[in-house]
């Protein structure tokens, strides 16, 4: 990604907010693995690992978890380069 789209998330205070706050979820072990990732890369991430993200915060509690402890691989809507990318990422935070 280029820095322009790099910074496009970044400088969105409110897409910020966003973001973290749909990382709160009904499943502890997803809620706790999401907070402590947005801890620790928020400010690095593109574009595209923001996408792949908000992707992965649109399945349910139980699919996202069964992705995160690679269980099972993404499918359909999820299985795009970039949720692979990030979910590696997840997987090794």
């Amino acid at each position: 990604m280029t820095e322009t789209n790099h910074s496009a998330h970044q400088s969105d205070p409110a897409n910020r907010a966003r973001l973290r706050w749909r990382s709160r979820r009904g499943l502890l072990e997803n809620d706790i693995i999401l907070t402590r990732f947005l801890d620790a890369h928020e400010t690095e991430l593109t574009d595209d690992e923001v996408d792949a993200f908000t992707r992965l915060l649109d399945l349910s509690d139980n699919a996202l978890m069964d992705l995160v402890l690679a269980r099972k691989e993404p499918e359909g809507d999820v299985d795009l380069p970039h949720v692979h990318a990030l979910l590696q990422r997840l997987r090794q935070a």
